[in-house]
């Protein structure tokens, strides 16, 4: 109790500085396979938009014929082609129009596509 009081007089002071959390970074997470689809999503939403800004891209590739690439202004990522696996990527998005879409097969399996960030 004593620690406590003792705290709260030095921040009333100014003698103790009191550093706000950061705020968490985003979330994305992609899907491709088992079959011929893709996902991109952020907490459980189709991701059609999204603020500039930092993020954390998880991908569960559940396919060895297929990868997942994200593409856009300063961001080219992708899973590989052979095998499956969970891959996670830091990327930071910056204004203007993104692509996910499958190496292989990139017209046929592009998820939704395209999404904009603003």
């Amino acid at each position: 109790m004593i620690r406590i009081r003792l705290f709260a007089l030095l921040a009333a002071l100014g003698l103790v500085a009191v550093v706000p959390a950061q705020a968490a970074v985003p979330k994305l997470t992609g899907t491709v396979g088992p079959g011929f689809s893709m996902t991109l999503k952020k907490g459980g939403v189709t991701v059609k938009s999204a603020k500039a800004g930092k993020y954390t891209l998880t991908v569960a590739d559940k396919s060895g014929i297929h990868n997942f690439r994200l593409r856009g202004p300063g961001v080219n990522v992708a899973t590989s082609i052979v095998g499956t696996g969970t891959k996670t990527f830091n990327v930071t998005l910056k204004p203007g129009t993104y692509r996910f879409l499958c190496d292989p097969h990139p017209t046929s399996m592009t998820g939704d596509g395209t999404f904009k960030v603003s």
